[in-house]
């Protein structure tokens, strides 16, 4: 039997592509050569598909914090927040991050331990989520001036959706420090 094609199927509509978003990335690193880590992060992470206009923070050195409080015992943290622009979805994008972080040896074995490499996404425009396996904004990211400040320092108009203003948040923590610190 000889069939031939008279009509051709028209292509699907092009679905429109996904509008670029400003995303916000923490990074932290207690082991090893902590800056230079964070330095070829920030360089995969502008590398990822997707994502344009990566701009790092100059990083900033921090305790460690654990569930109940700074550990002063632990190796410092030396953190910075990358802030990019990506059509990439939010859940794609925090897969990656999961992904760089393995790339520079970090193992989960333990929560709250020290890493090579921690990426948190701290925001994702105004998107917020609340499912377990993707908290956006993050949920420590307003009690966190290791992750505040540099971010204030590469956007001074940032807001942390749900939170506010950061510079309003920034003063807030440090007021509430220095409270603390004159109680003592």
């Amino acid at each position: 039997m000889d069939v031939r094609l008279t009509h051709l199927p028209e292509p699907p509509d092009p679905r429109p592509g996904r509008e670029p978003v400003v995303a916000v990335v923490a990074l932290g690193s207690n082991e090893g050569d902590r800056g230079e880590t964070l330095r070829a992060a920030a360089e995969r992470l502008s590398r990822l598909p997707l994502v344009d206009e990566l701009v790092m923070s100059e990083p900033i050195e921090s305790v460690a914090v654990k569930p109940d409080g700074p550990d002063p015992d632990a190796p410092r943290y030396l953190n910075a927040v990358a802030r990019m622009t990506t059509r990439l979805a939010p859940q794609v994008l925090l897969g990656m991050l999961h992904a760089v972080e393995e790339e520079h040896g970090r193992v989960r074995a333990e929560r709250w331990g020290d890493r090579t490499l921690d990426l948190d996404l701290i925001a994702y425009g105004g998107f917020r989520s609340e499912a377990e396996h993707l908290m956006v904004p993050h949920p420590r990211a307003a009690e966190r001036l290791f992750v505040l400040e540099p971010w204030l320092s590469i956007d001074p108009d940032a807001v942390l959706p749900g939170f506010g203003r950061v510079d309003e948040l920034v003063r807030r923590l440090k007021g509430a420090s220095a409270e603390s610190e004159a109680q003592r």
